[in-house]
């Protein structure tokens, strides 16, 4: 199991390879996720999803569903995915990703933020994607 110290070094490392301006890591307890590290996301937002229940917010949906939620503006999104604690992020376009052990089985979700409102496309979910499962993050969840 990786520690918060080099979770919130991954995770850091990974928001400036990938032009994000805050993220999350989640770990999967269970039917919960966990939080494991937390960049630029306001302490009250992160005391609200210290523990998020599958199938809640863009983290928990994307455990549900295994697949990549995203949004293209935090602060507007209308869908429902987004809950209102997401909203006060400085952030716009967002995504979360689910990532998996060997056994294809939900580990944990990985958030990321970027500045400006725009539509992530499939190119960019794949690259993102396939950057957090490659990460040592994902073996270690």
């Amino acid at each position: 199991m990786s520690t918060p110290t080099e979770l919130e070094t991954w995770l850091r490392a990974w928001l400036t390879q990938s032009g994000g301006v805050a993220g999350t890591v989640h770990l999967r307890k269970g039917n919960d996720l966990l939080l494991g590290a937390a960049v630029n996301i306001p302490p009250k937002v992160a005391e609200v999803v210290r523990v998020v229940p599958k199938g809640k917010g863009m983290a928990g949906l994307a455990f549900e569903r295994d697949a990549p939620i995203s949004t293209c503006n935090l602060k507007a999104d209308a869908s429902g995915d987004v809950r209102p604690g997401a909203k006060a992020v400085d952030a716009n376009a967002a995504v979360a990703i689910p990532i998996h052990d060997q056994h294809g089985q939900v580990r944990g979700v990985v958030g990321i933020a970027f500045m400006g409102e725009r539509e992530l496309g499939d190119e960019e979910l794949t690259r993102l994607t396939a950057q957090a499962e490659a990460s040592p993050y994902a073996e270690t969840a």
